[in-house]
């Protein structure tokens, strides 16, 4: 498992201080209890103190923003008024799970007595707060059960996960080479307003920038990467300087990345300049990338190339993808792109080849081909709309193995059965404006991304 990491904020009731004092310390062994419970799962804990009013809620978001927790789980040991934290946790950009649970598992009547209330009535406390954040439009995620006799602290684990990605998305930092593919306009959003919706900050630059890395990249590290990539993958027949100014050209990309901490890329292959020292279109070094959890997207789409990051932050088994072309008679759908796909995903293994594509300016292109993988998947499309809102539209399909012959291949290829009628299927998702770009992820964890998709407050479609 990852190393996630959360802020548990226990909330208490001030005047409980006041009226029975000492009543705190009674509660002190159940935060530590549910502390244990998360460690247990290799999640690391920031524990604030018990927090009544508003600038003990301050002080303990501050920590968790310091500390940078994945995300802020609270518990409320008893009834806590809103108004001392809502607005507080709702300014943070951190995201927020709720424990909604008690310390006791069994409640017979008969048996109550206010030792039993004082222990167990938070519930109420989670009502008030969460009609609060609601009202504050801060998106929360809740899990409820016995934190003992229940699931509920793997529930909350799981929405740690989902927070992480949003997490992760509303920091996104895409850099892109070249300009955006002219007249293609589903994905072209003005770079400010993506970054106040959804935080995407964009890095622009031209091939000068990247040729300068580029030239920098030795005859040591080009020989170490062949070696790698000769262990990891089949080969077909490549000019050997071909292949040397490829990975070359690559692992320049590979070092501007890593220079600007970017969480993914895109670029227009129309915009590759060889003068400039960006010797040739960089395909292997995209597919390679997503690989390595490096977001992608062709054309220069930053929207999809930040999805595709989010997405790969938890779900290794992703890749940006087209769907092509449509099999009528057998309901499937074909998926394909120029060169990139990520090649952990390939039915057998990826084969690298060179290929001539008369509109790639400089050498010959190298490219990893292979088939999708069978198996369950989700199609994952990030759409904008009007006013600036978006639609994640998400759509589980049975990825098809072809059978084709690997050593005949010379293109990315994938087939997908959608679970409704294809033909309903293509209407549906252009009737809710999906893009010509998306992120295909093997999981049947559907529930995962449609959480994703509402906490970064998308209008989600499921088809």
């Amino acid at each position: 498992m990852k190393n996630y990491k959360i802020g548990l904020l226990p909330l208490y009731l001030k005047l409980y201080d006041e009226i029975i004092p000492g009543s705190r310390d009674n509660h002190i062994g159940f935060v530590k209890a549910i502390t244990d419970e998360f460690i247990k799962s290799d999640v690391e804990v920031v524990n604030a103190e018990i927090c009544c009013v508003e600038n003990e809620f301050d002080k303990a978001i501050k920590l968790f923003e310091k500390e940078n927790v994945d995300v802020i789980v609270t518990l409320h040991l008893t009834y806590s008024p809103s108004l001392e934290s809502a607005k507080i946790i709702s300014e943070t950009d951190l995201p927020i799970v709720i424990l909604d649970t008690t310390t006791d598992y069994s409640l017979r009547p008969g048996e109550i007595n206010d030792d039993f209330i004082m222990m167990n009535h938070g519930i109420h406390g989670v009502q008030d707060l969460c009609n609060l954040l609601l009202r504050h439009n801060k998106s929360f995620q809740i899990e409820a059960g016995h934190w003992k006799n229940s699931d509920v602290i793997q529930r909350v684990i799981s929405d740690v996960k989902v927070a992480r990605m949003v997490k992760f998305m509303k920091n996104s930092r895409v850099g892109i080479i070249g300009k955006q593919f002219e007249g293609m306009g589903d994905f072209q959003v003005p770079f400010d307003l993506l970054k106040q919706a959804i935080g995407i900050e964009i890095l622009q630059v031209g091939s000068d920038v990247v040729g300068k890395l580029i030239k920098e990249v030795s005859d040591e590290e080009i020989d170490k990467e062949i070696s790698v990539d000769k262990e990891e993958y089949s080969f077909g027949k490549i000019d050997d300087k071909v292949l040397r100014e490829n990975i070359k050209t690559g692992l320049g990309i590979r070092k501007w990345i890593e220079k600007e901490k970017l969480s993914s890329f895109s670029i227009n292959f129309n915009d590759i300049n060889p003068e400039a020292g960006l010797l040739t279109m960089p395909f292997l070094e995209a597919s390679k990338a997503m690989t390595k959890g490096i977001g992608y997207a062709g054309e220069g789409d930053p929207l999809t190339a930040a999805l595709t990051a989010a997405l790969l932050s938890e779900f290794p088994e992703t890749s940006f993808t087209e769907i092509f072309c449509p099999g009528w008679e057998d309901g499937i759908i074909f998926l394909s792109h120029m060169g990139e796909m990520n090649i952990n995903l390939t039915q057998e293994k990826a084969r690298i080849i060179e290929k001539k594509l008369p509109f790639i300016k400089g050498c010959n292109p190298v490219i990893g081909v292979g088939t999708f993988k069978e198996g369950e998947a989700i199609i994952v499309n990030l759409a904008p709309m009007a006013d600036n809102k978006y639609k994640l539209i998400i759509a589980p399909v049975e990825v098809i193995n072809s059978r084709v012959d690997y050593k005949e291949l010379d293109s990315i290829q994938g087939w997908i059965k959608p679970k409704i009628p294809m033909n309903n299927f293509l209407k549906k998702y252009s009737e809710n404006g999906g893009t010509h770009h998306s992120a295909m992820v093997y999981t049947n964890e559907i529930e995962k991304i449609e959480k994703f998709g509402k906490l970064m407050n998308f209008d989600v479609v499921k088809i």
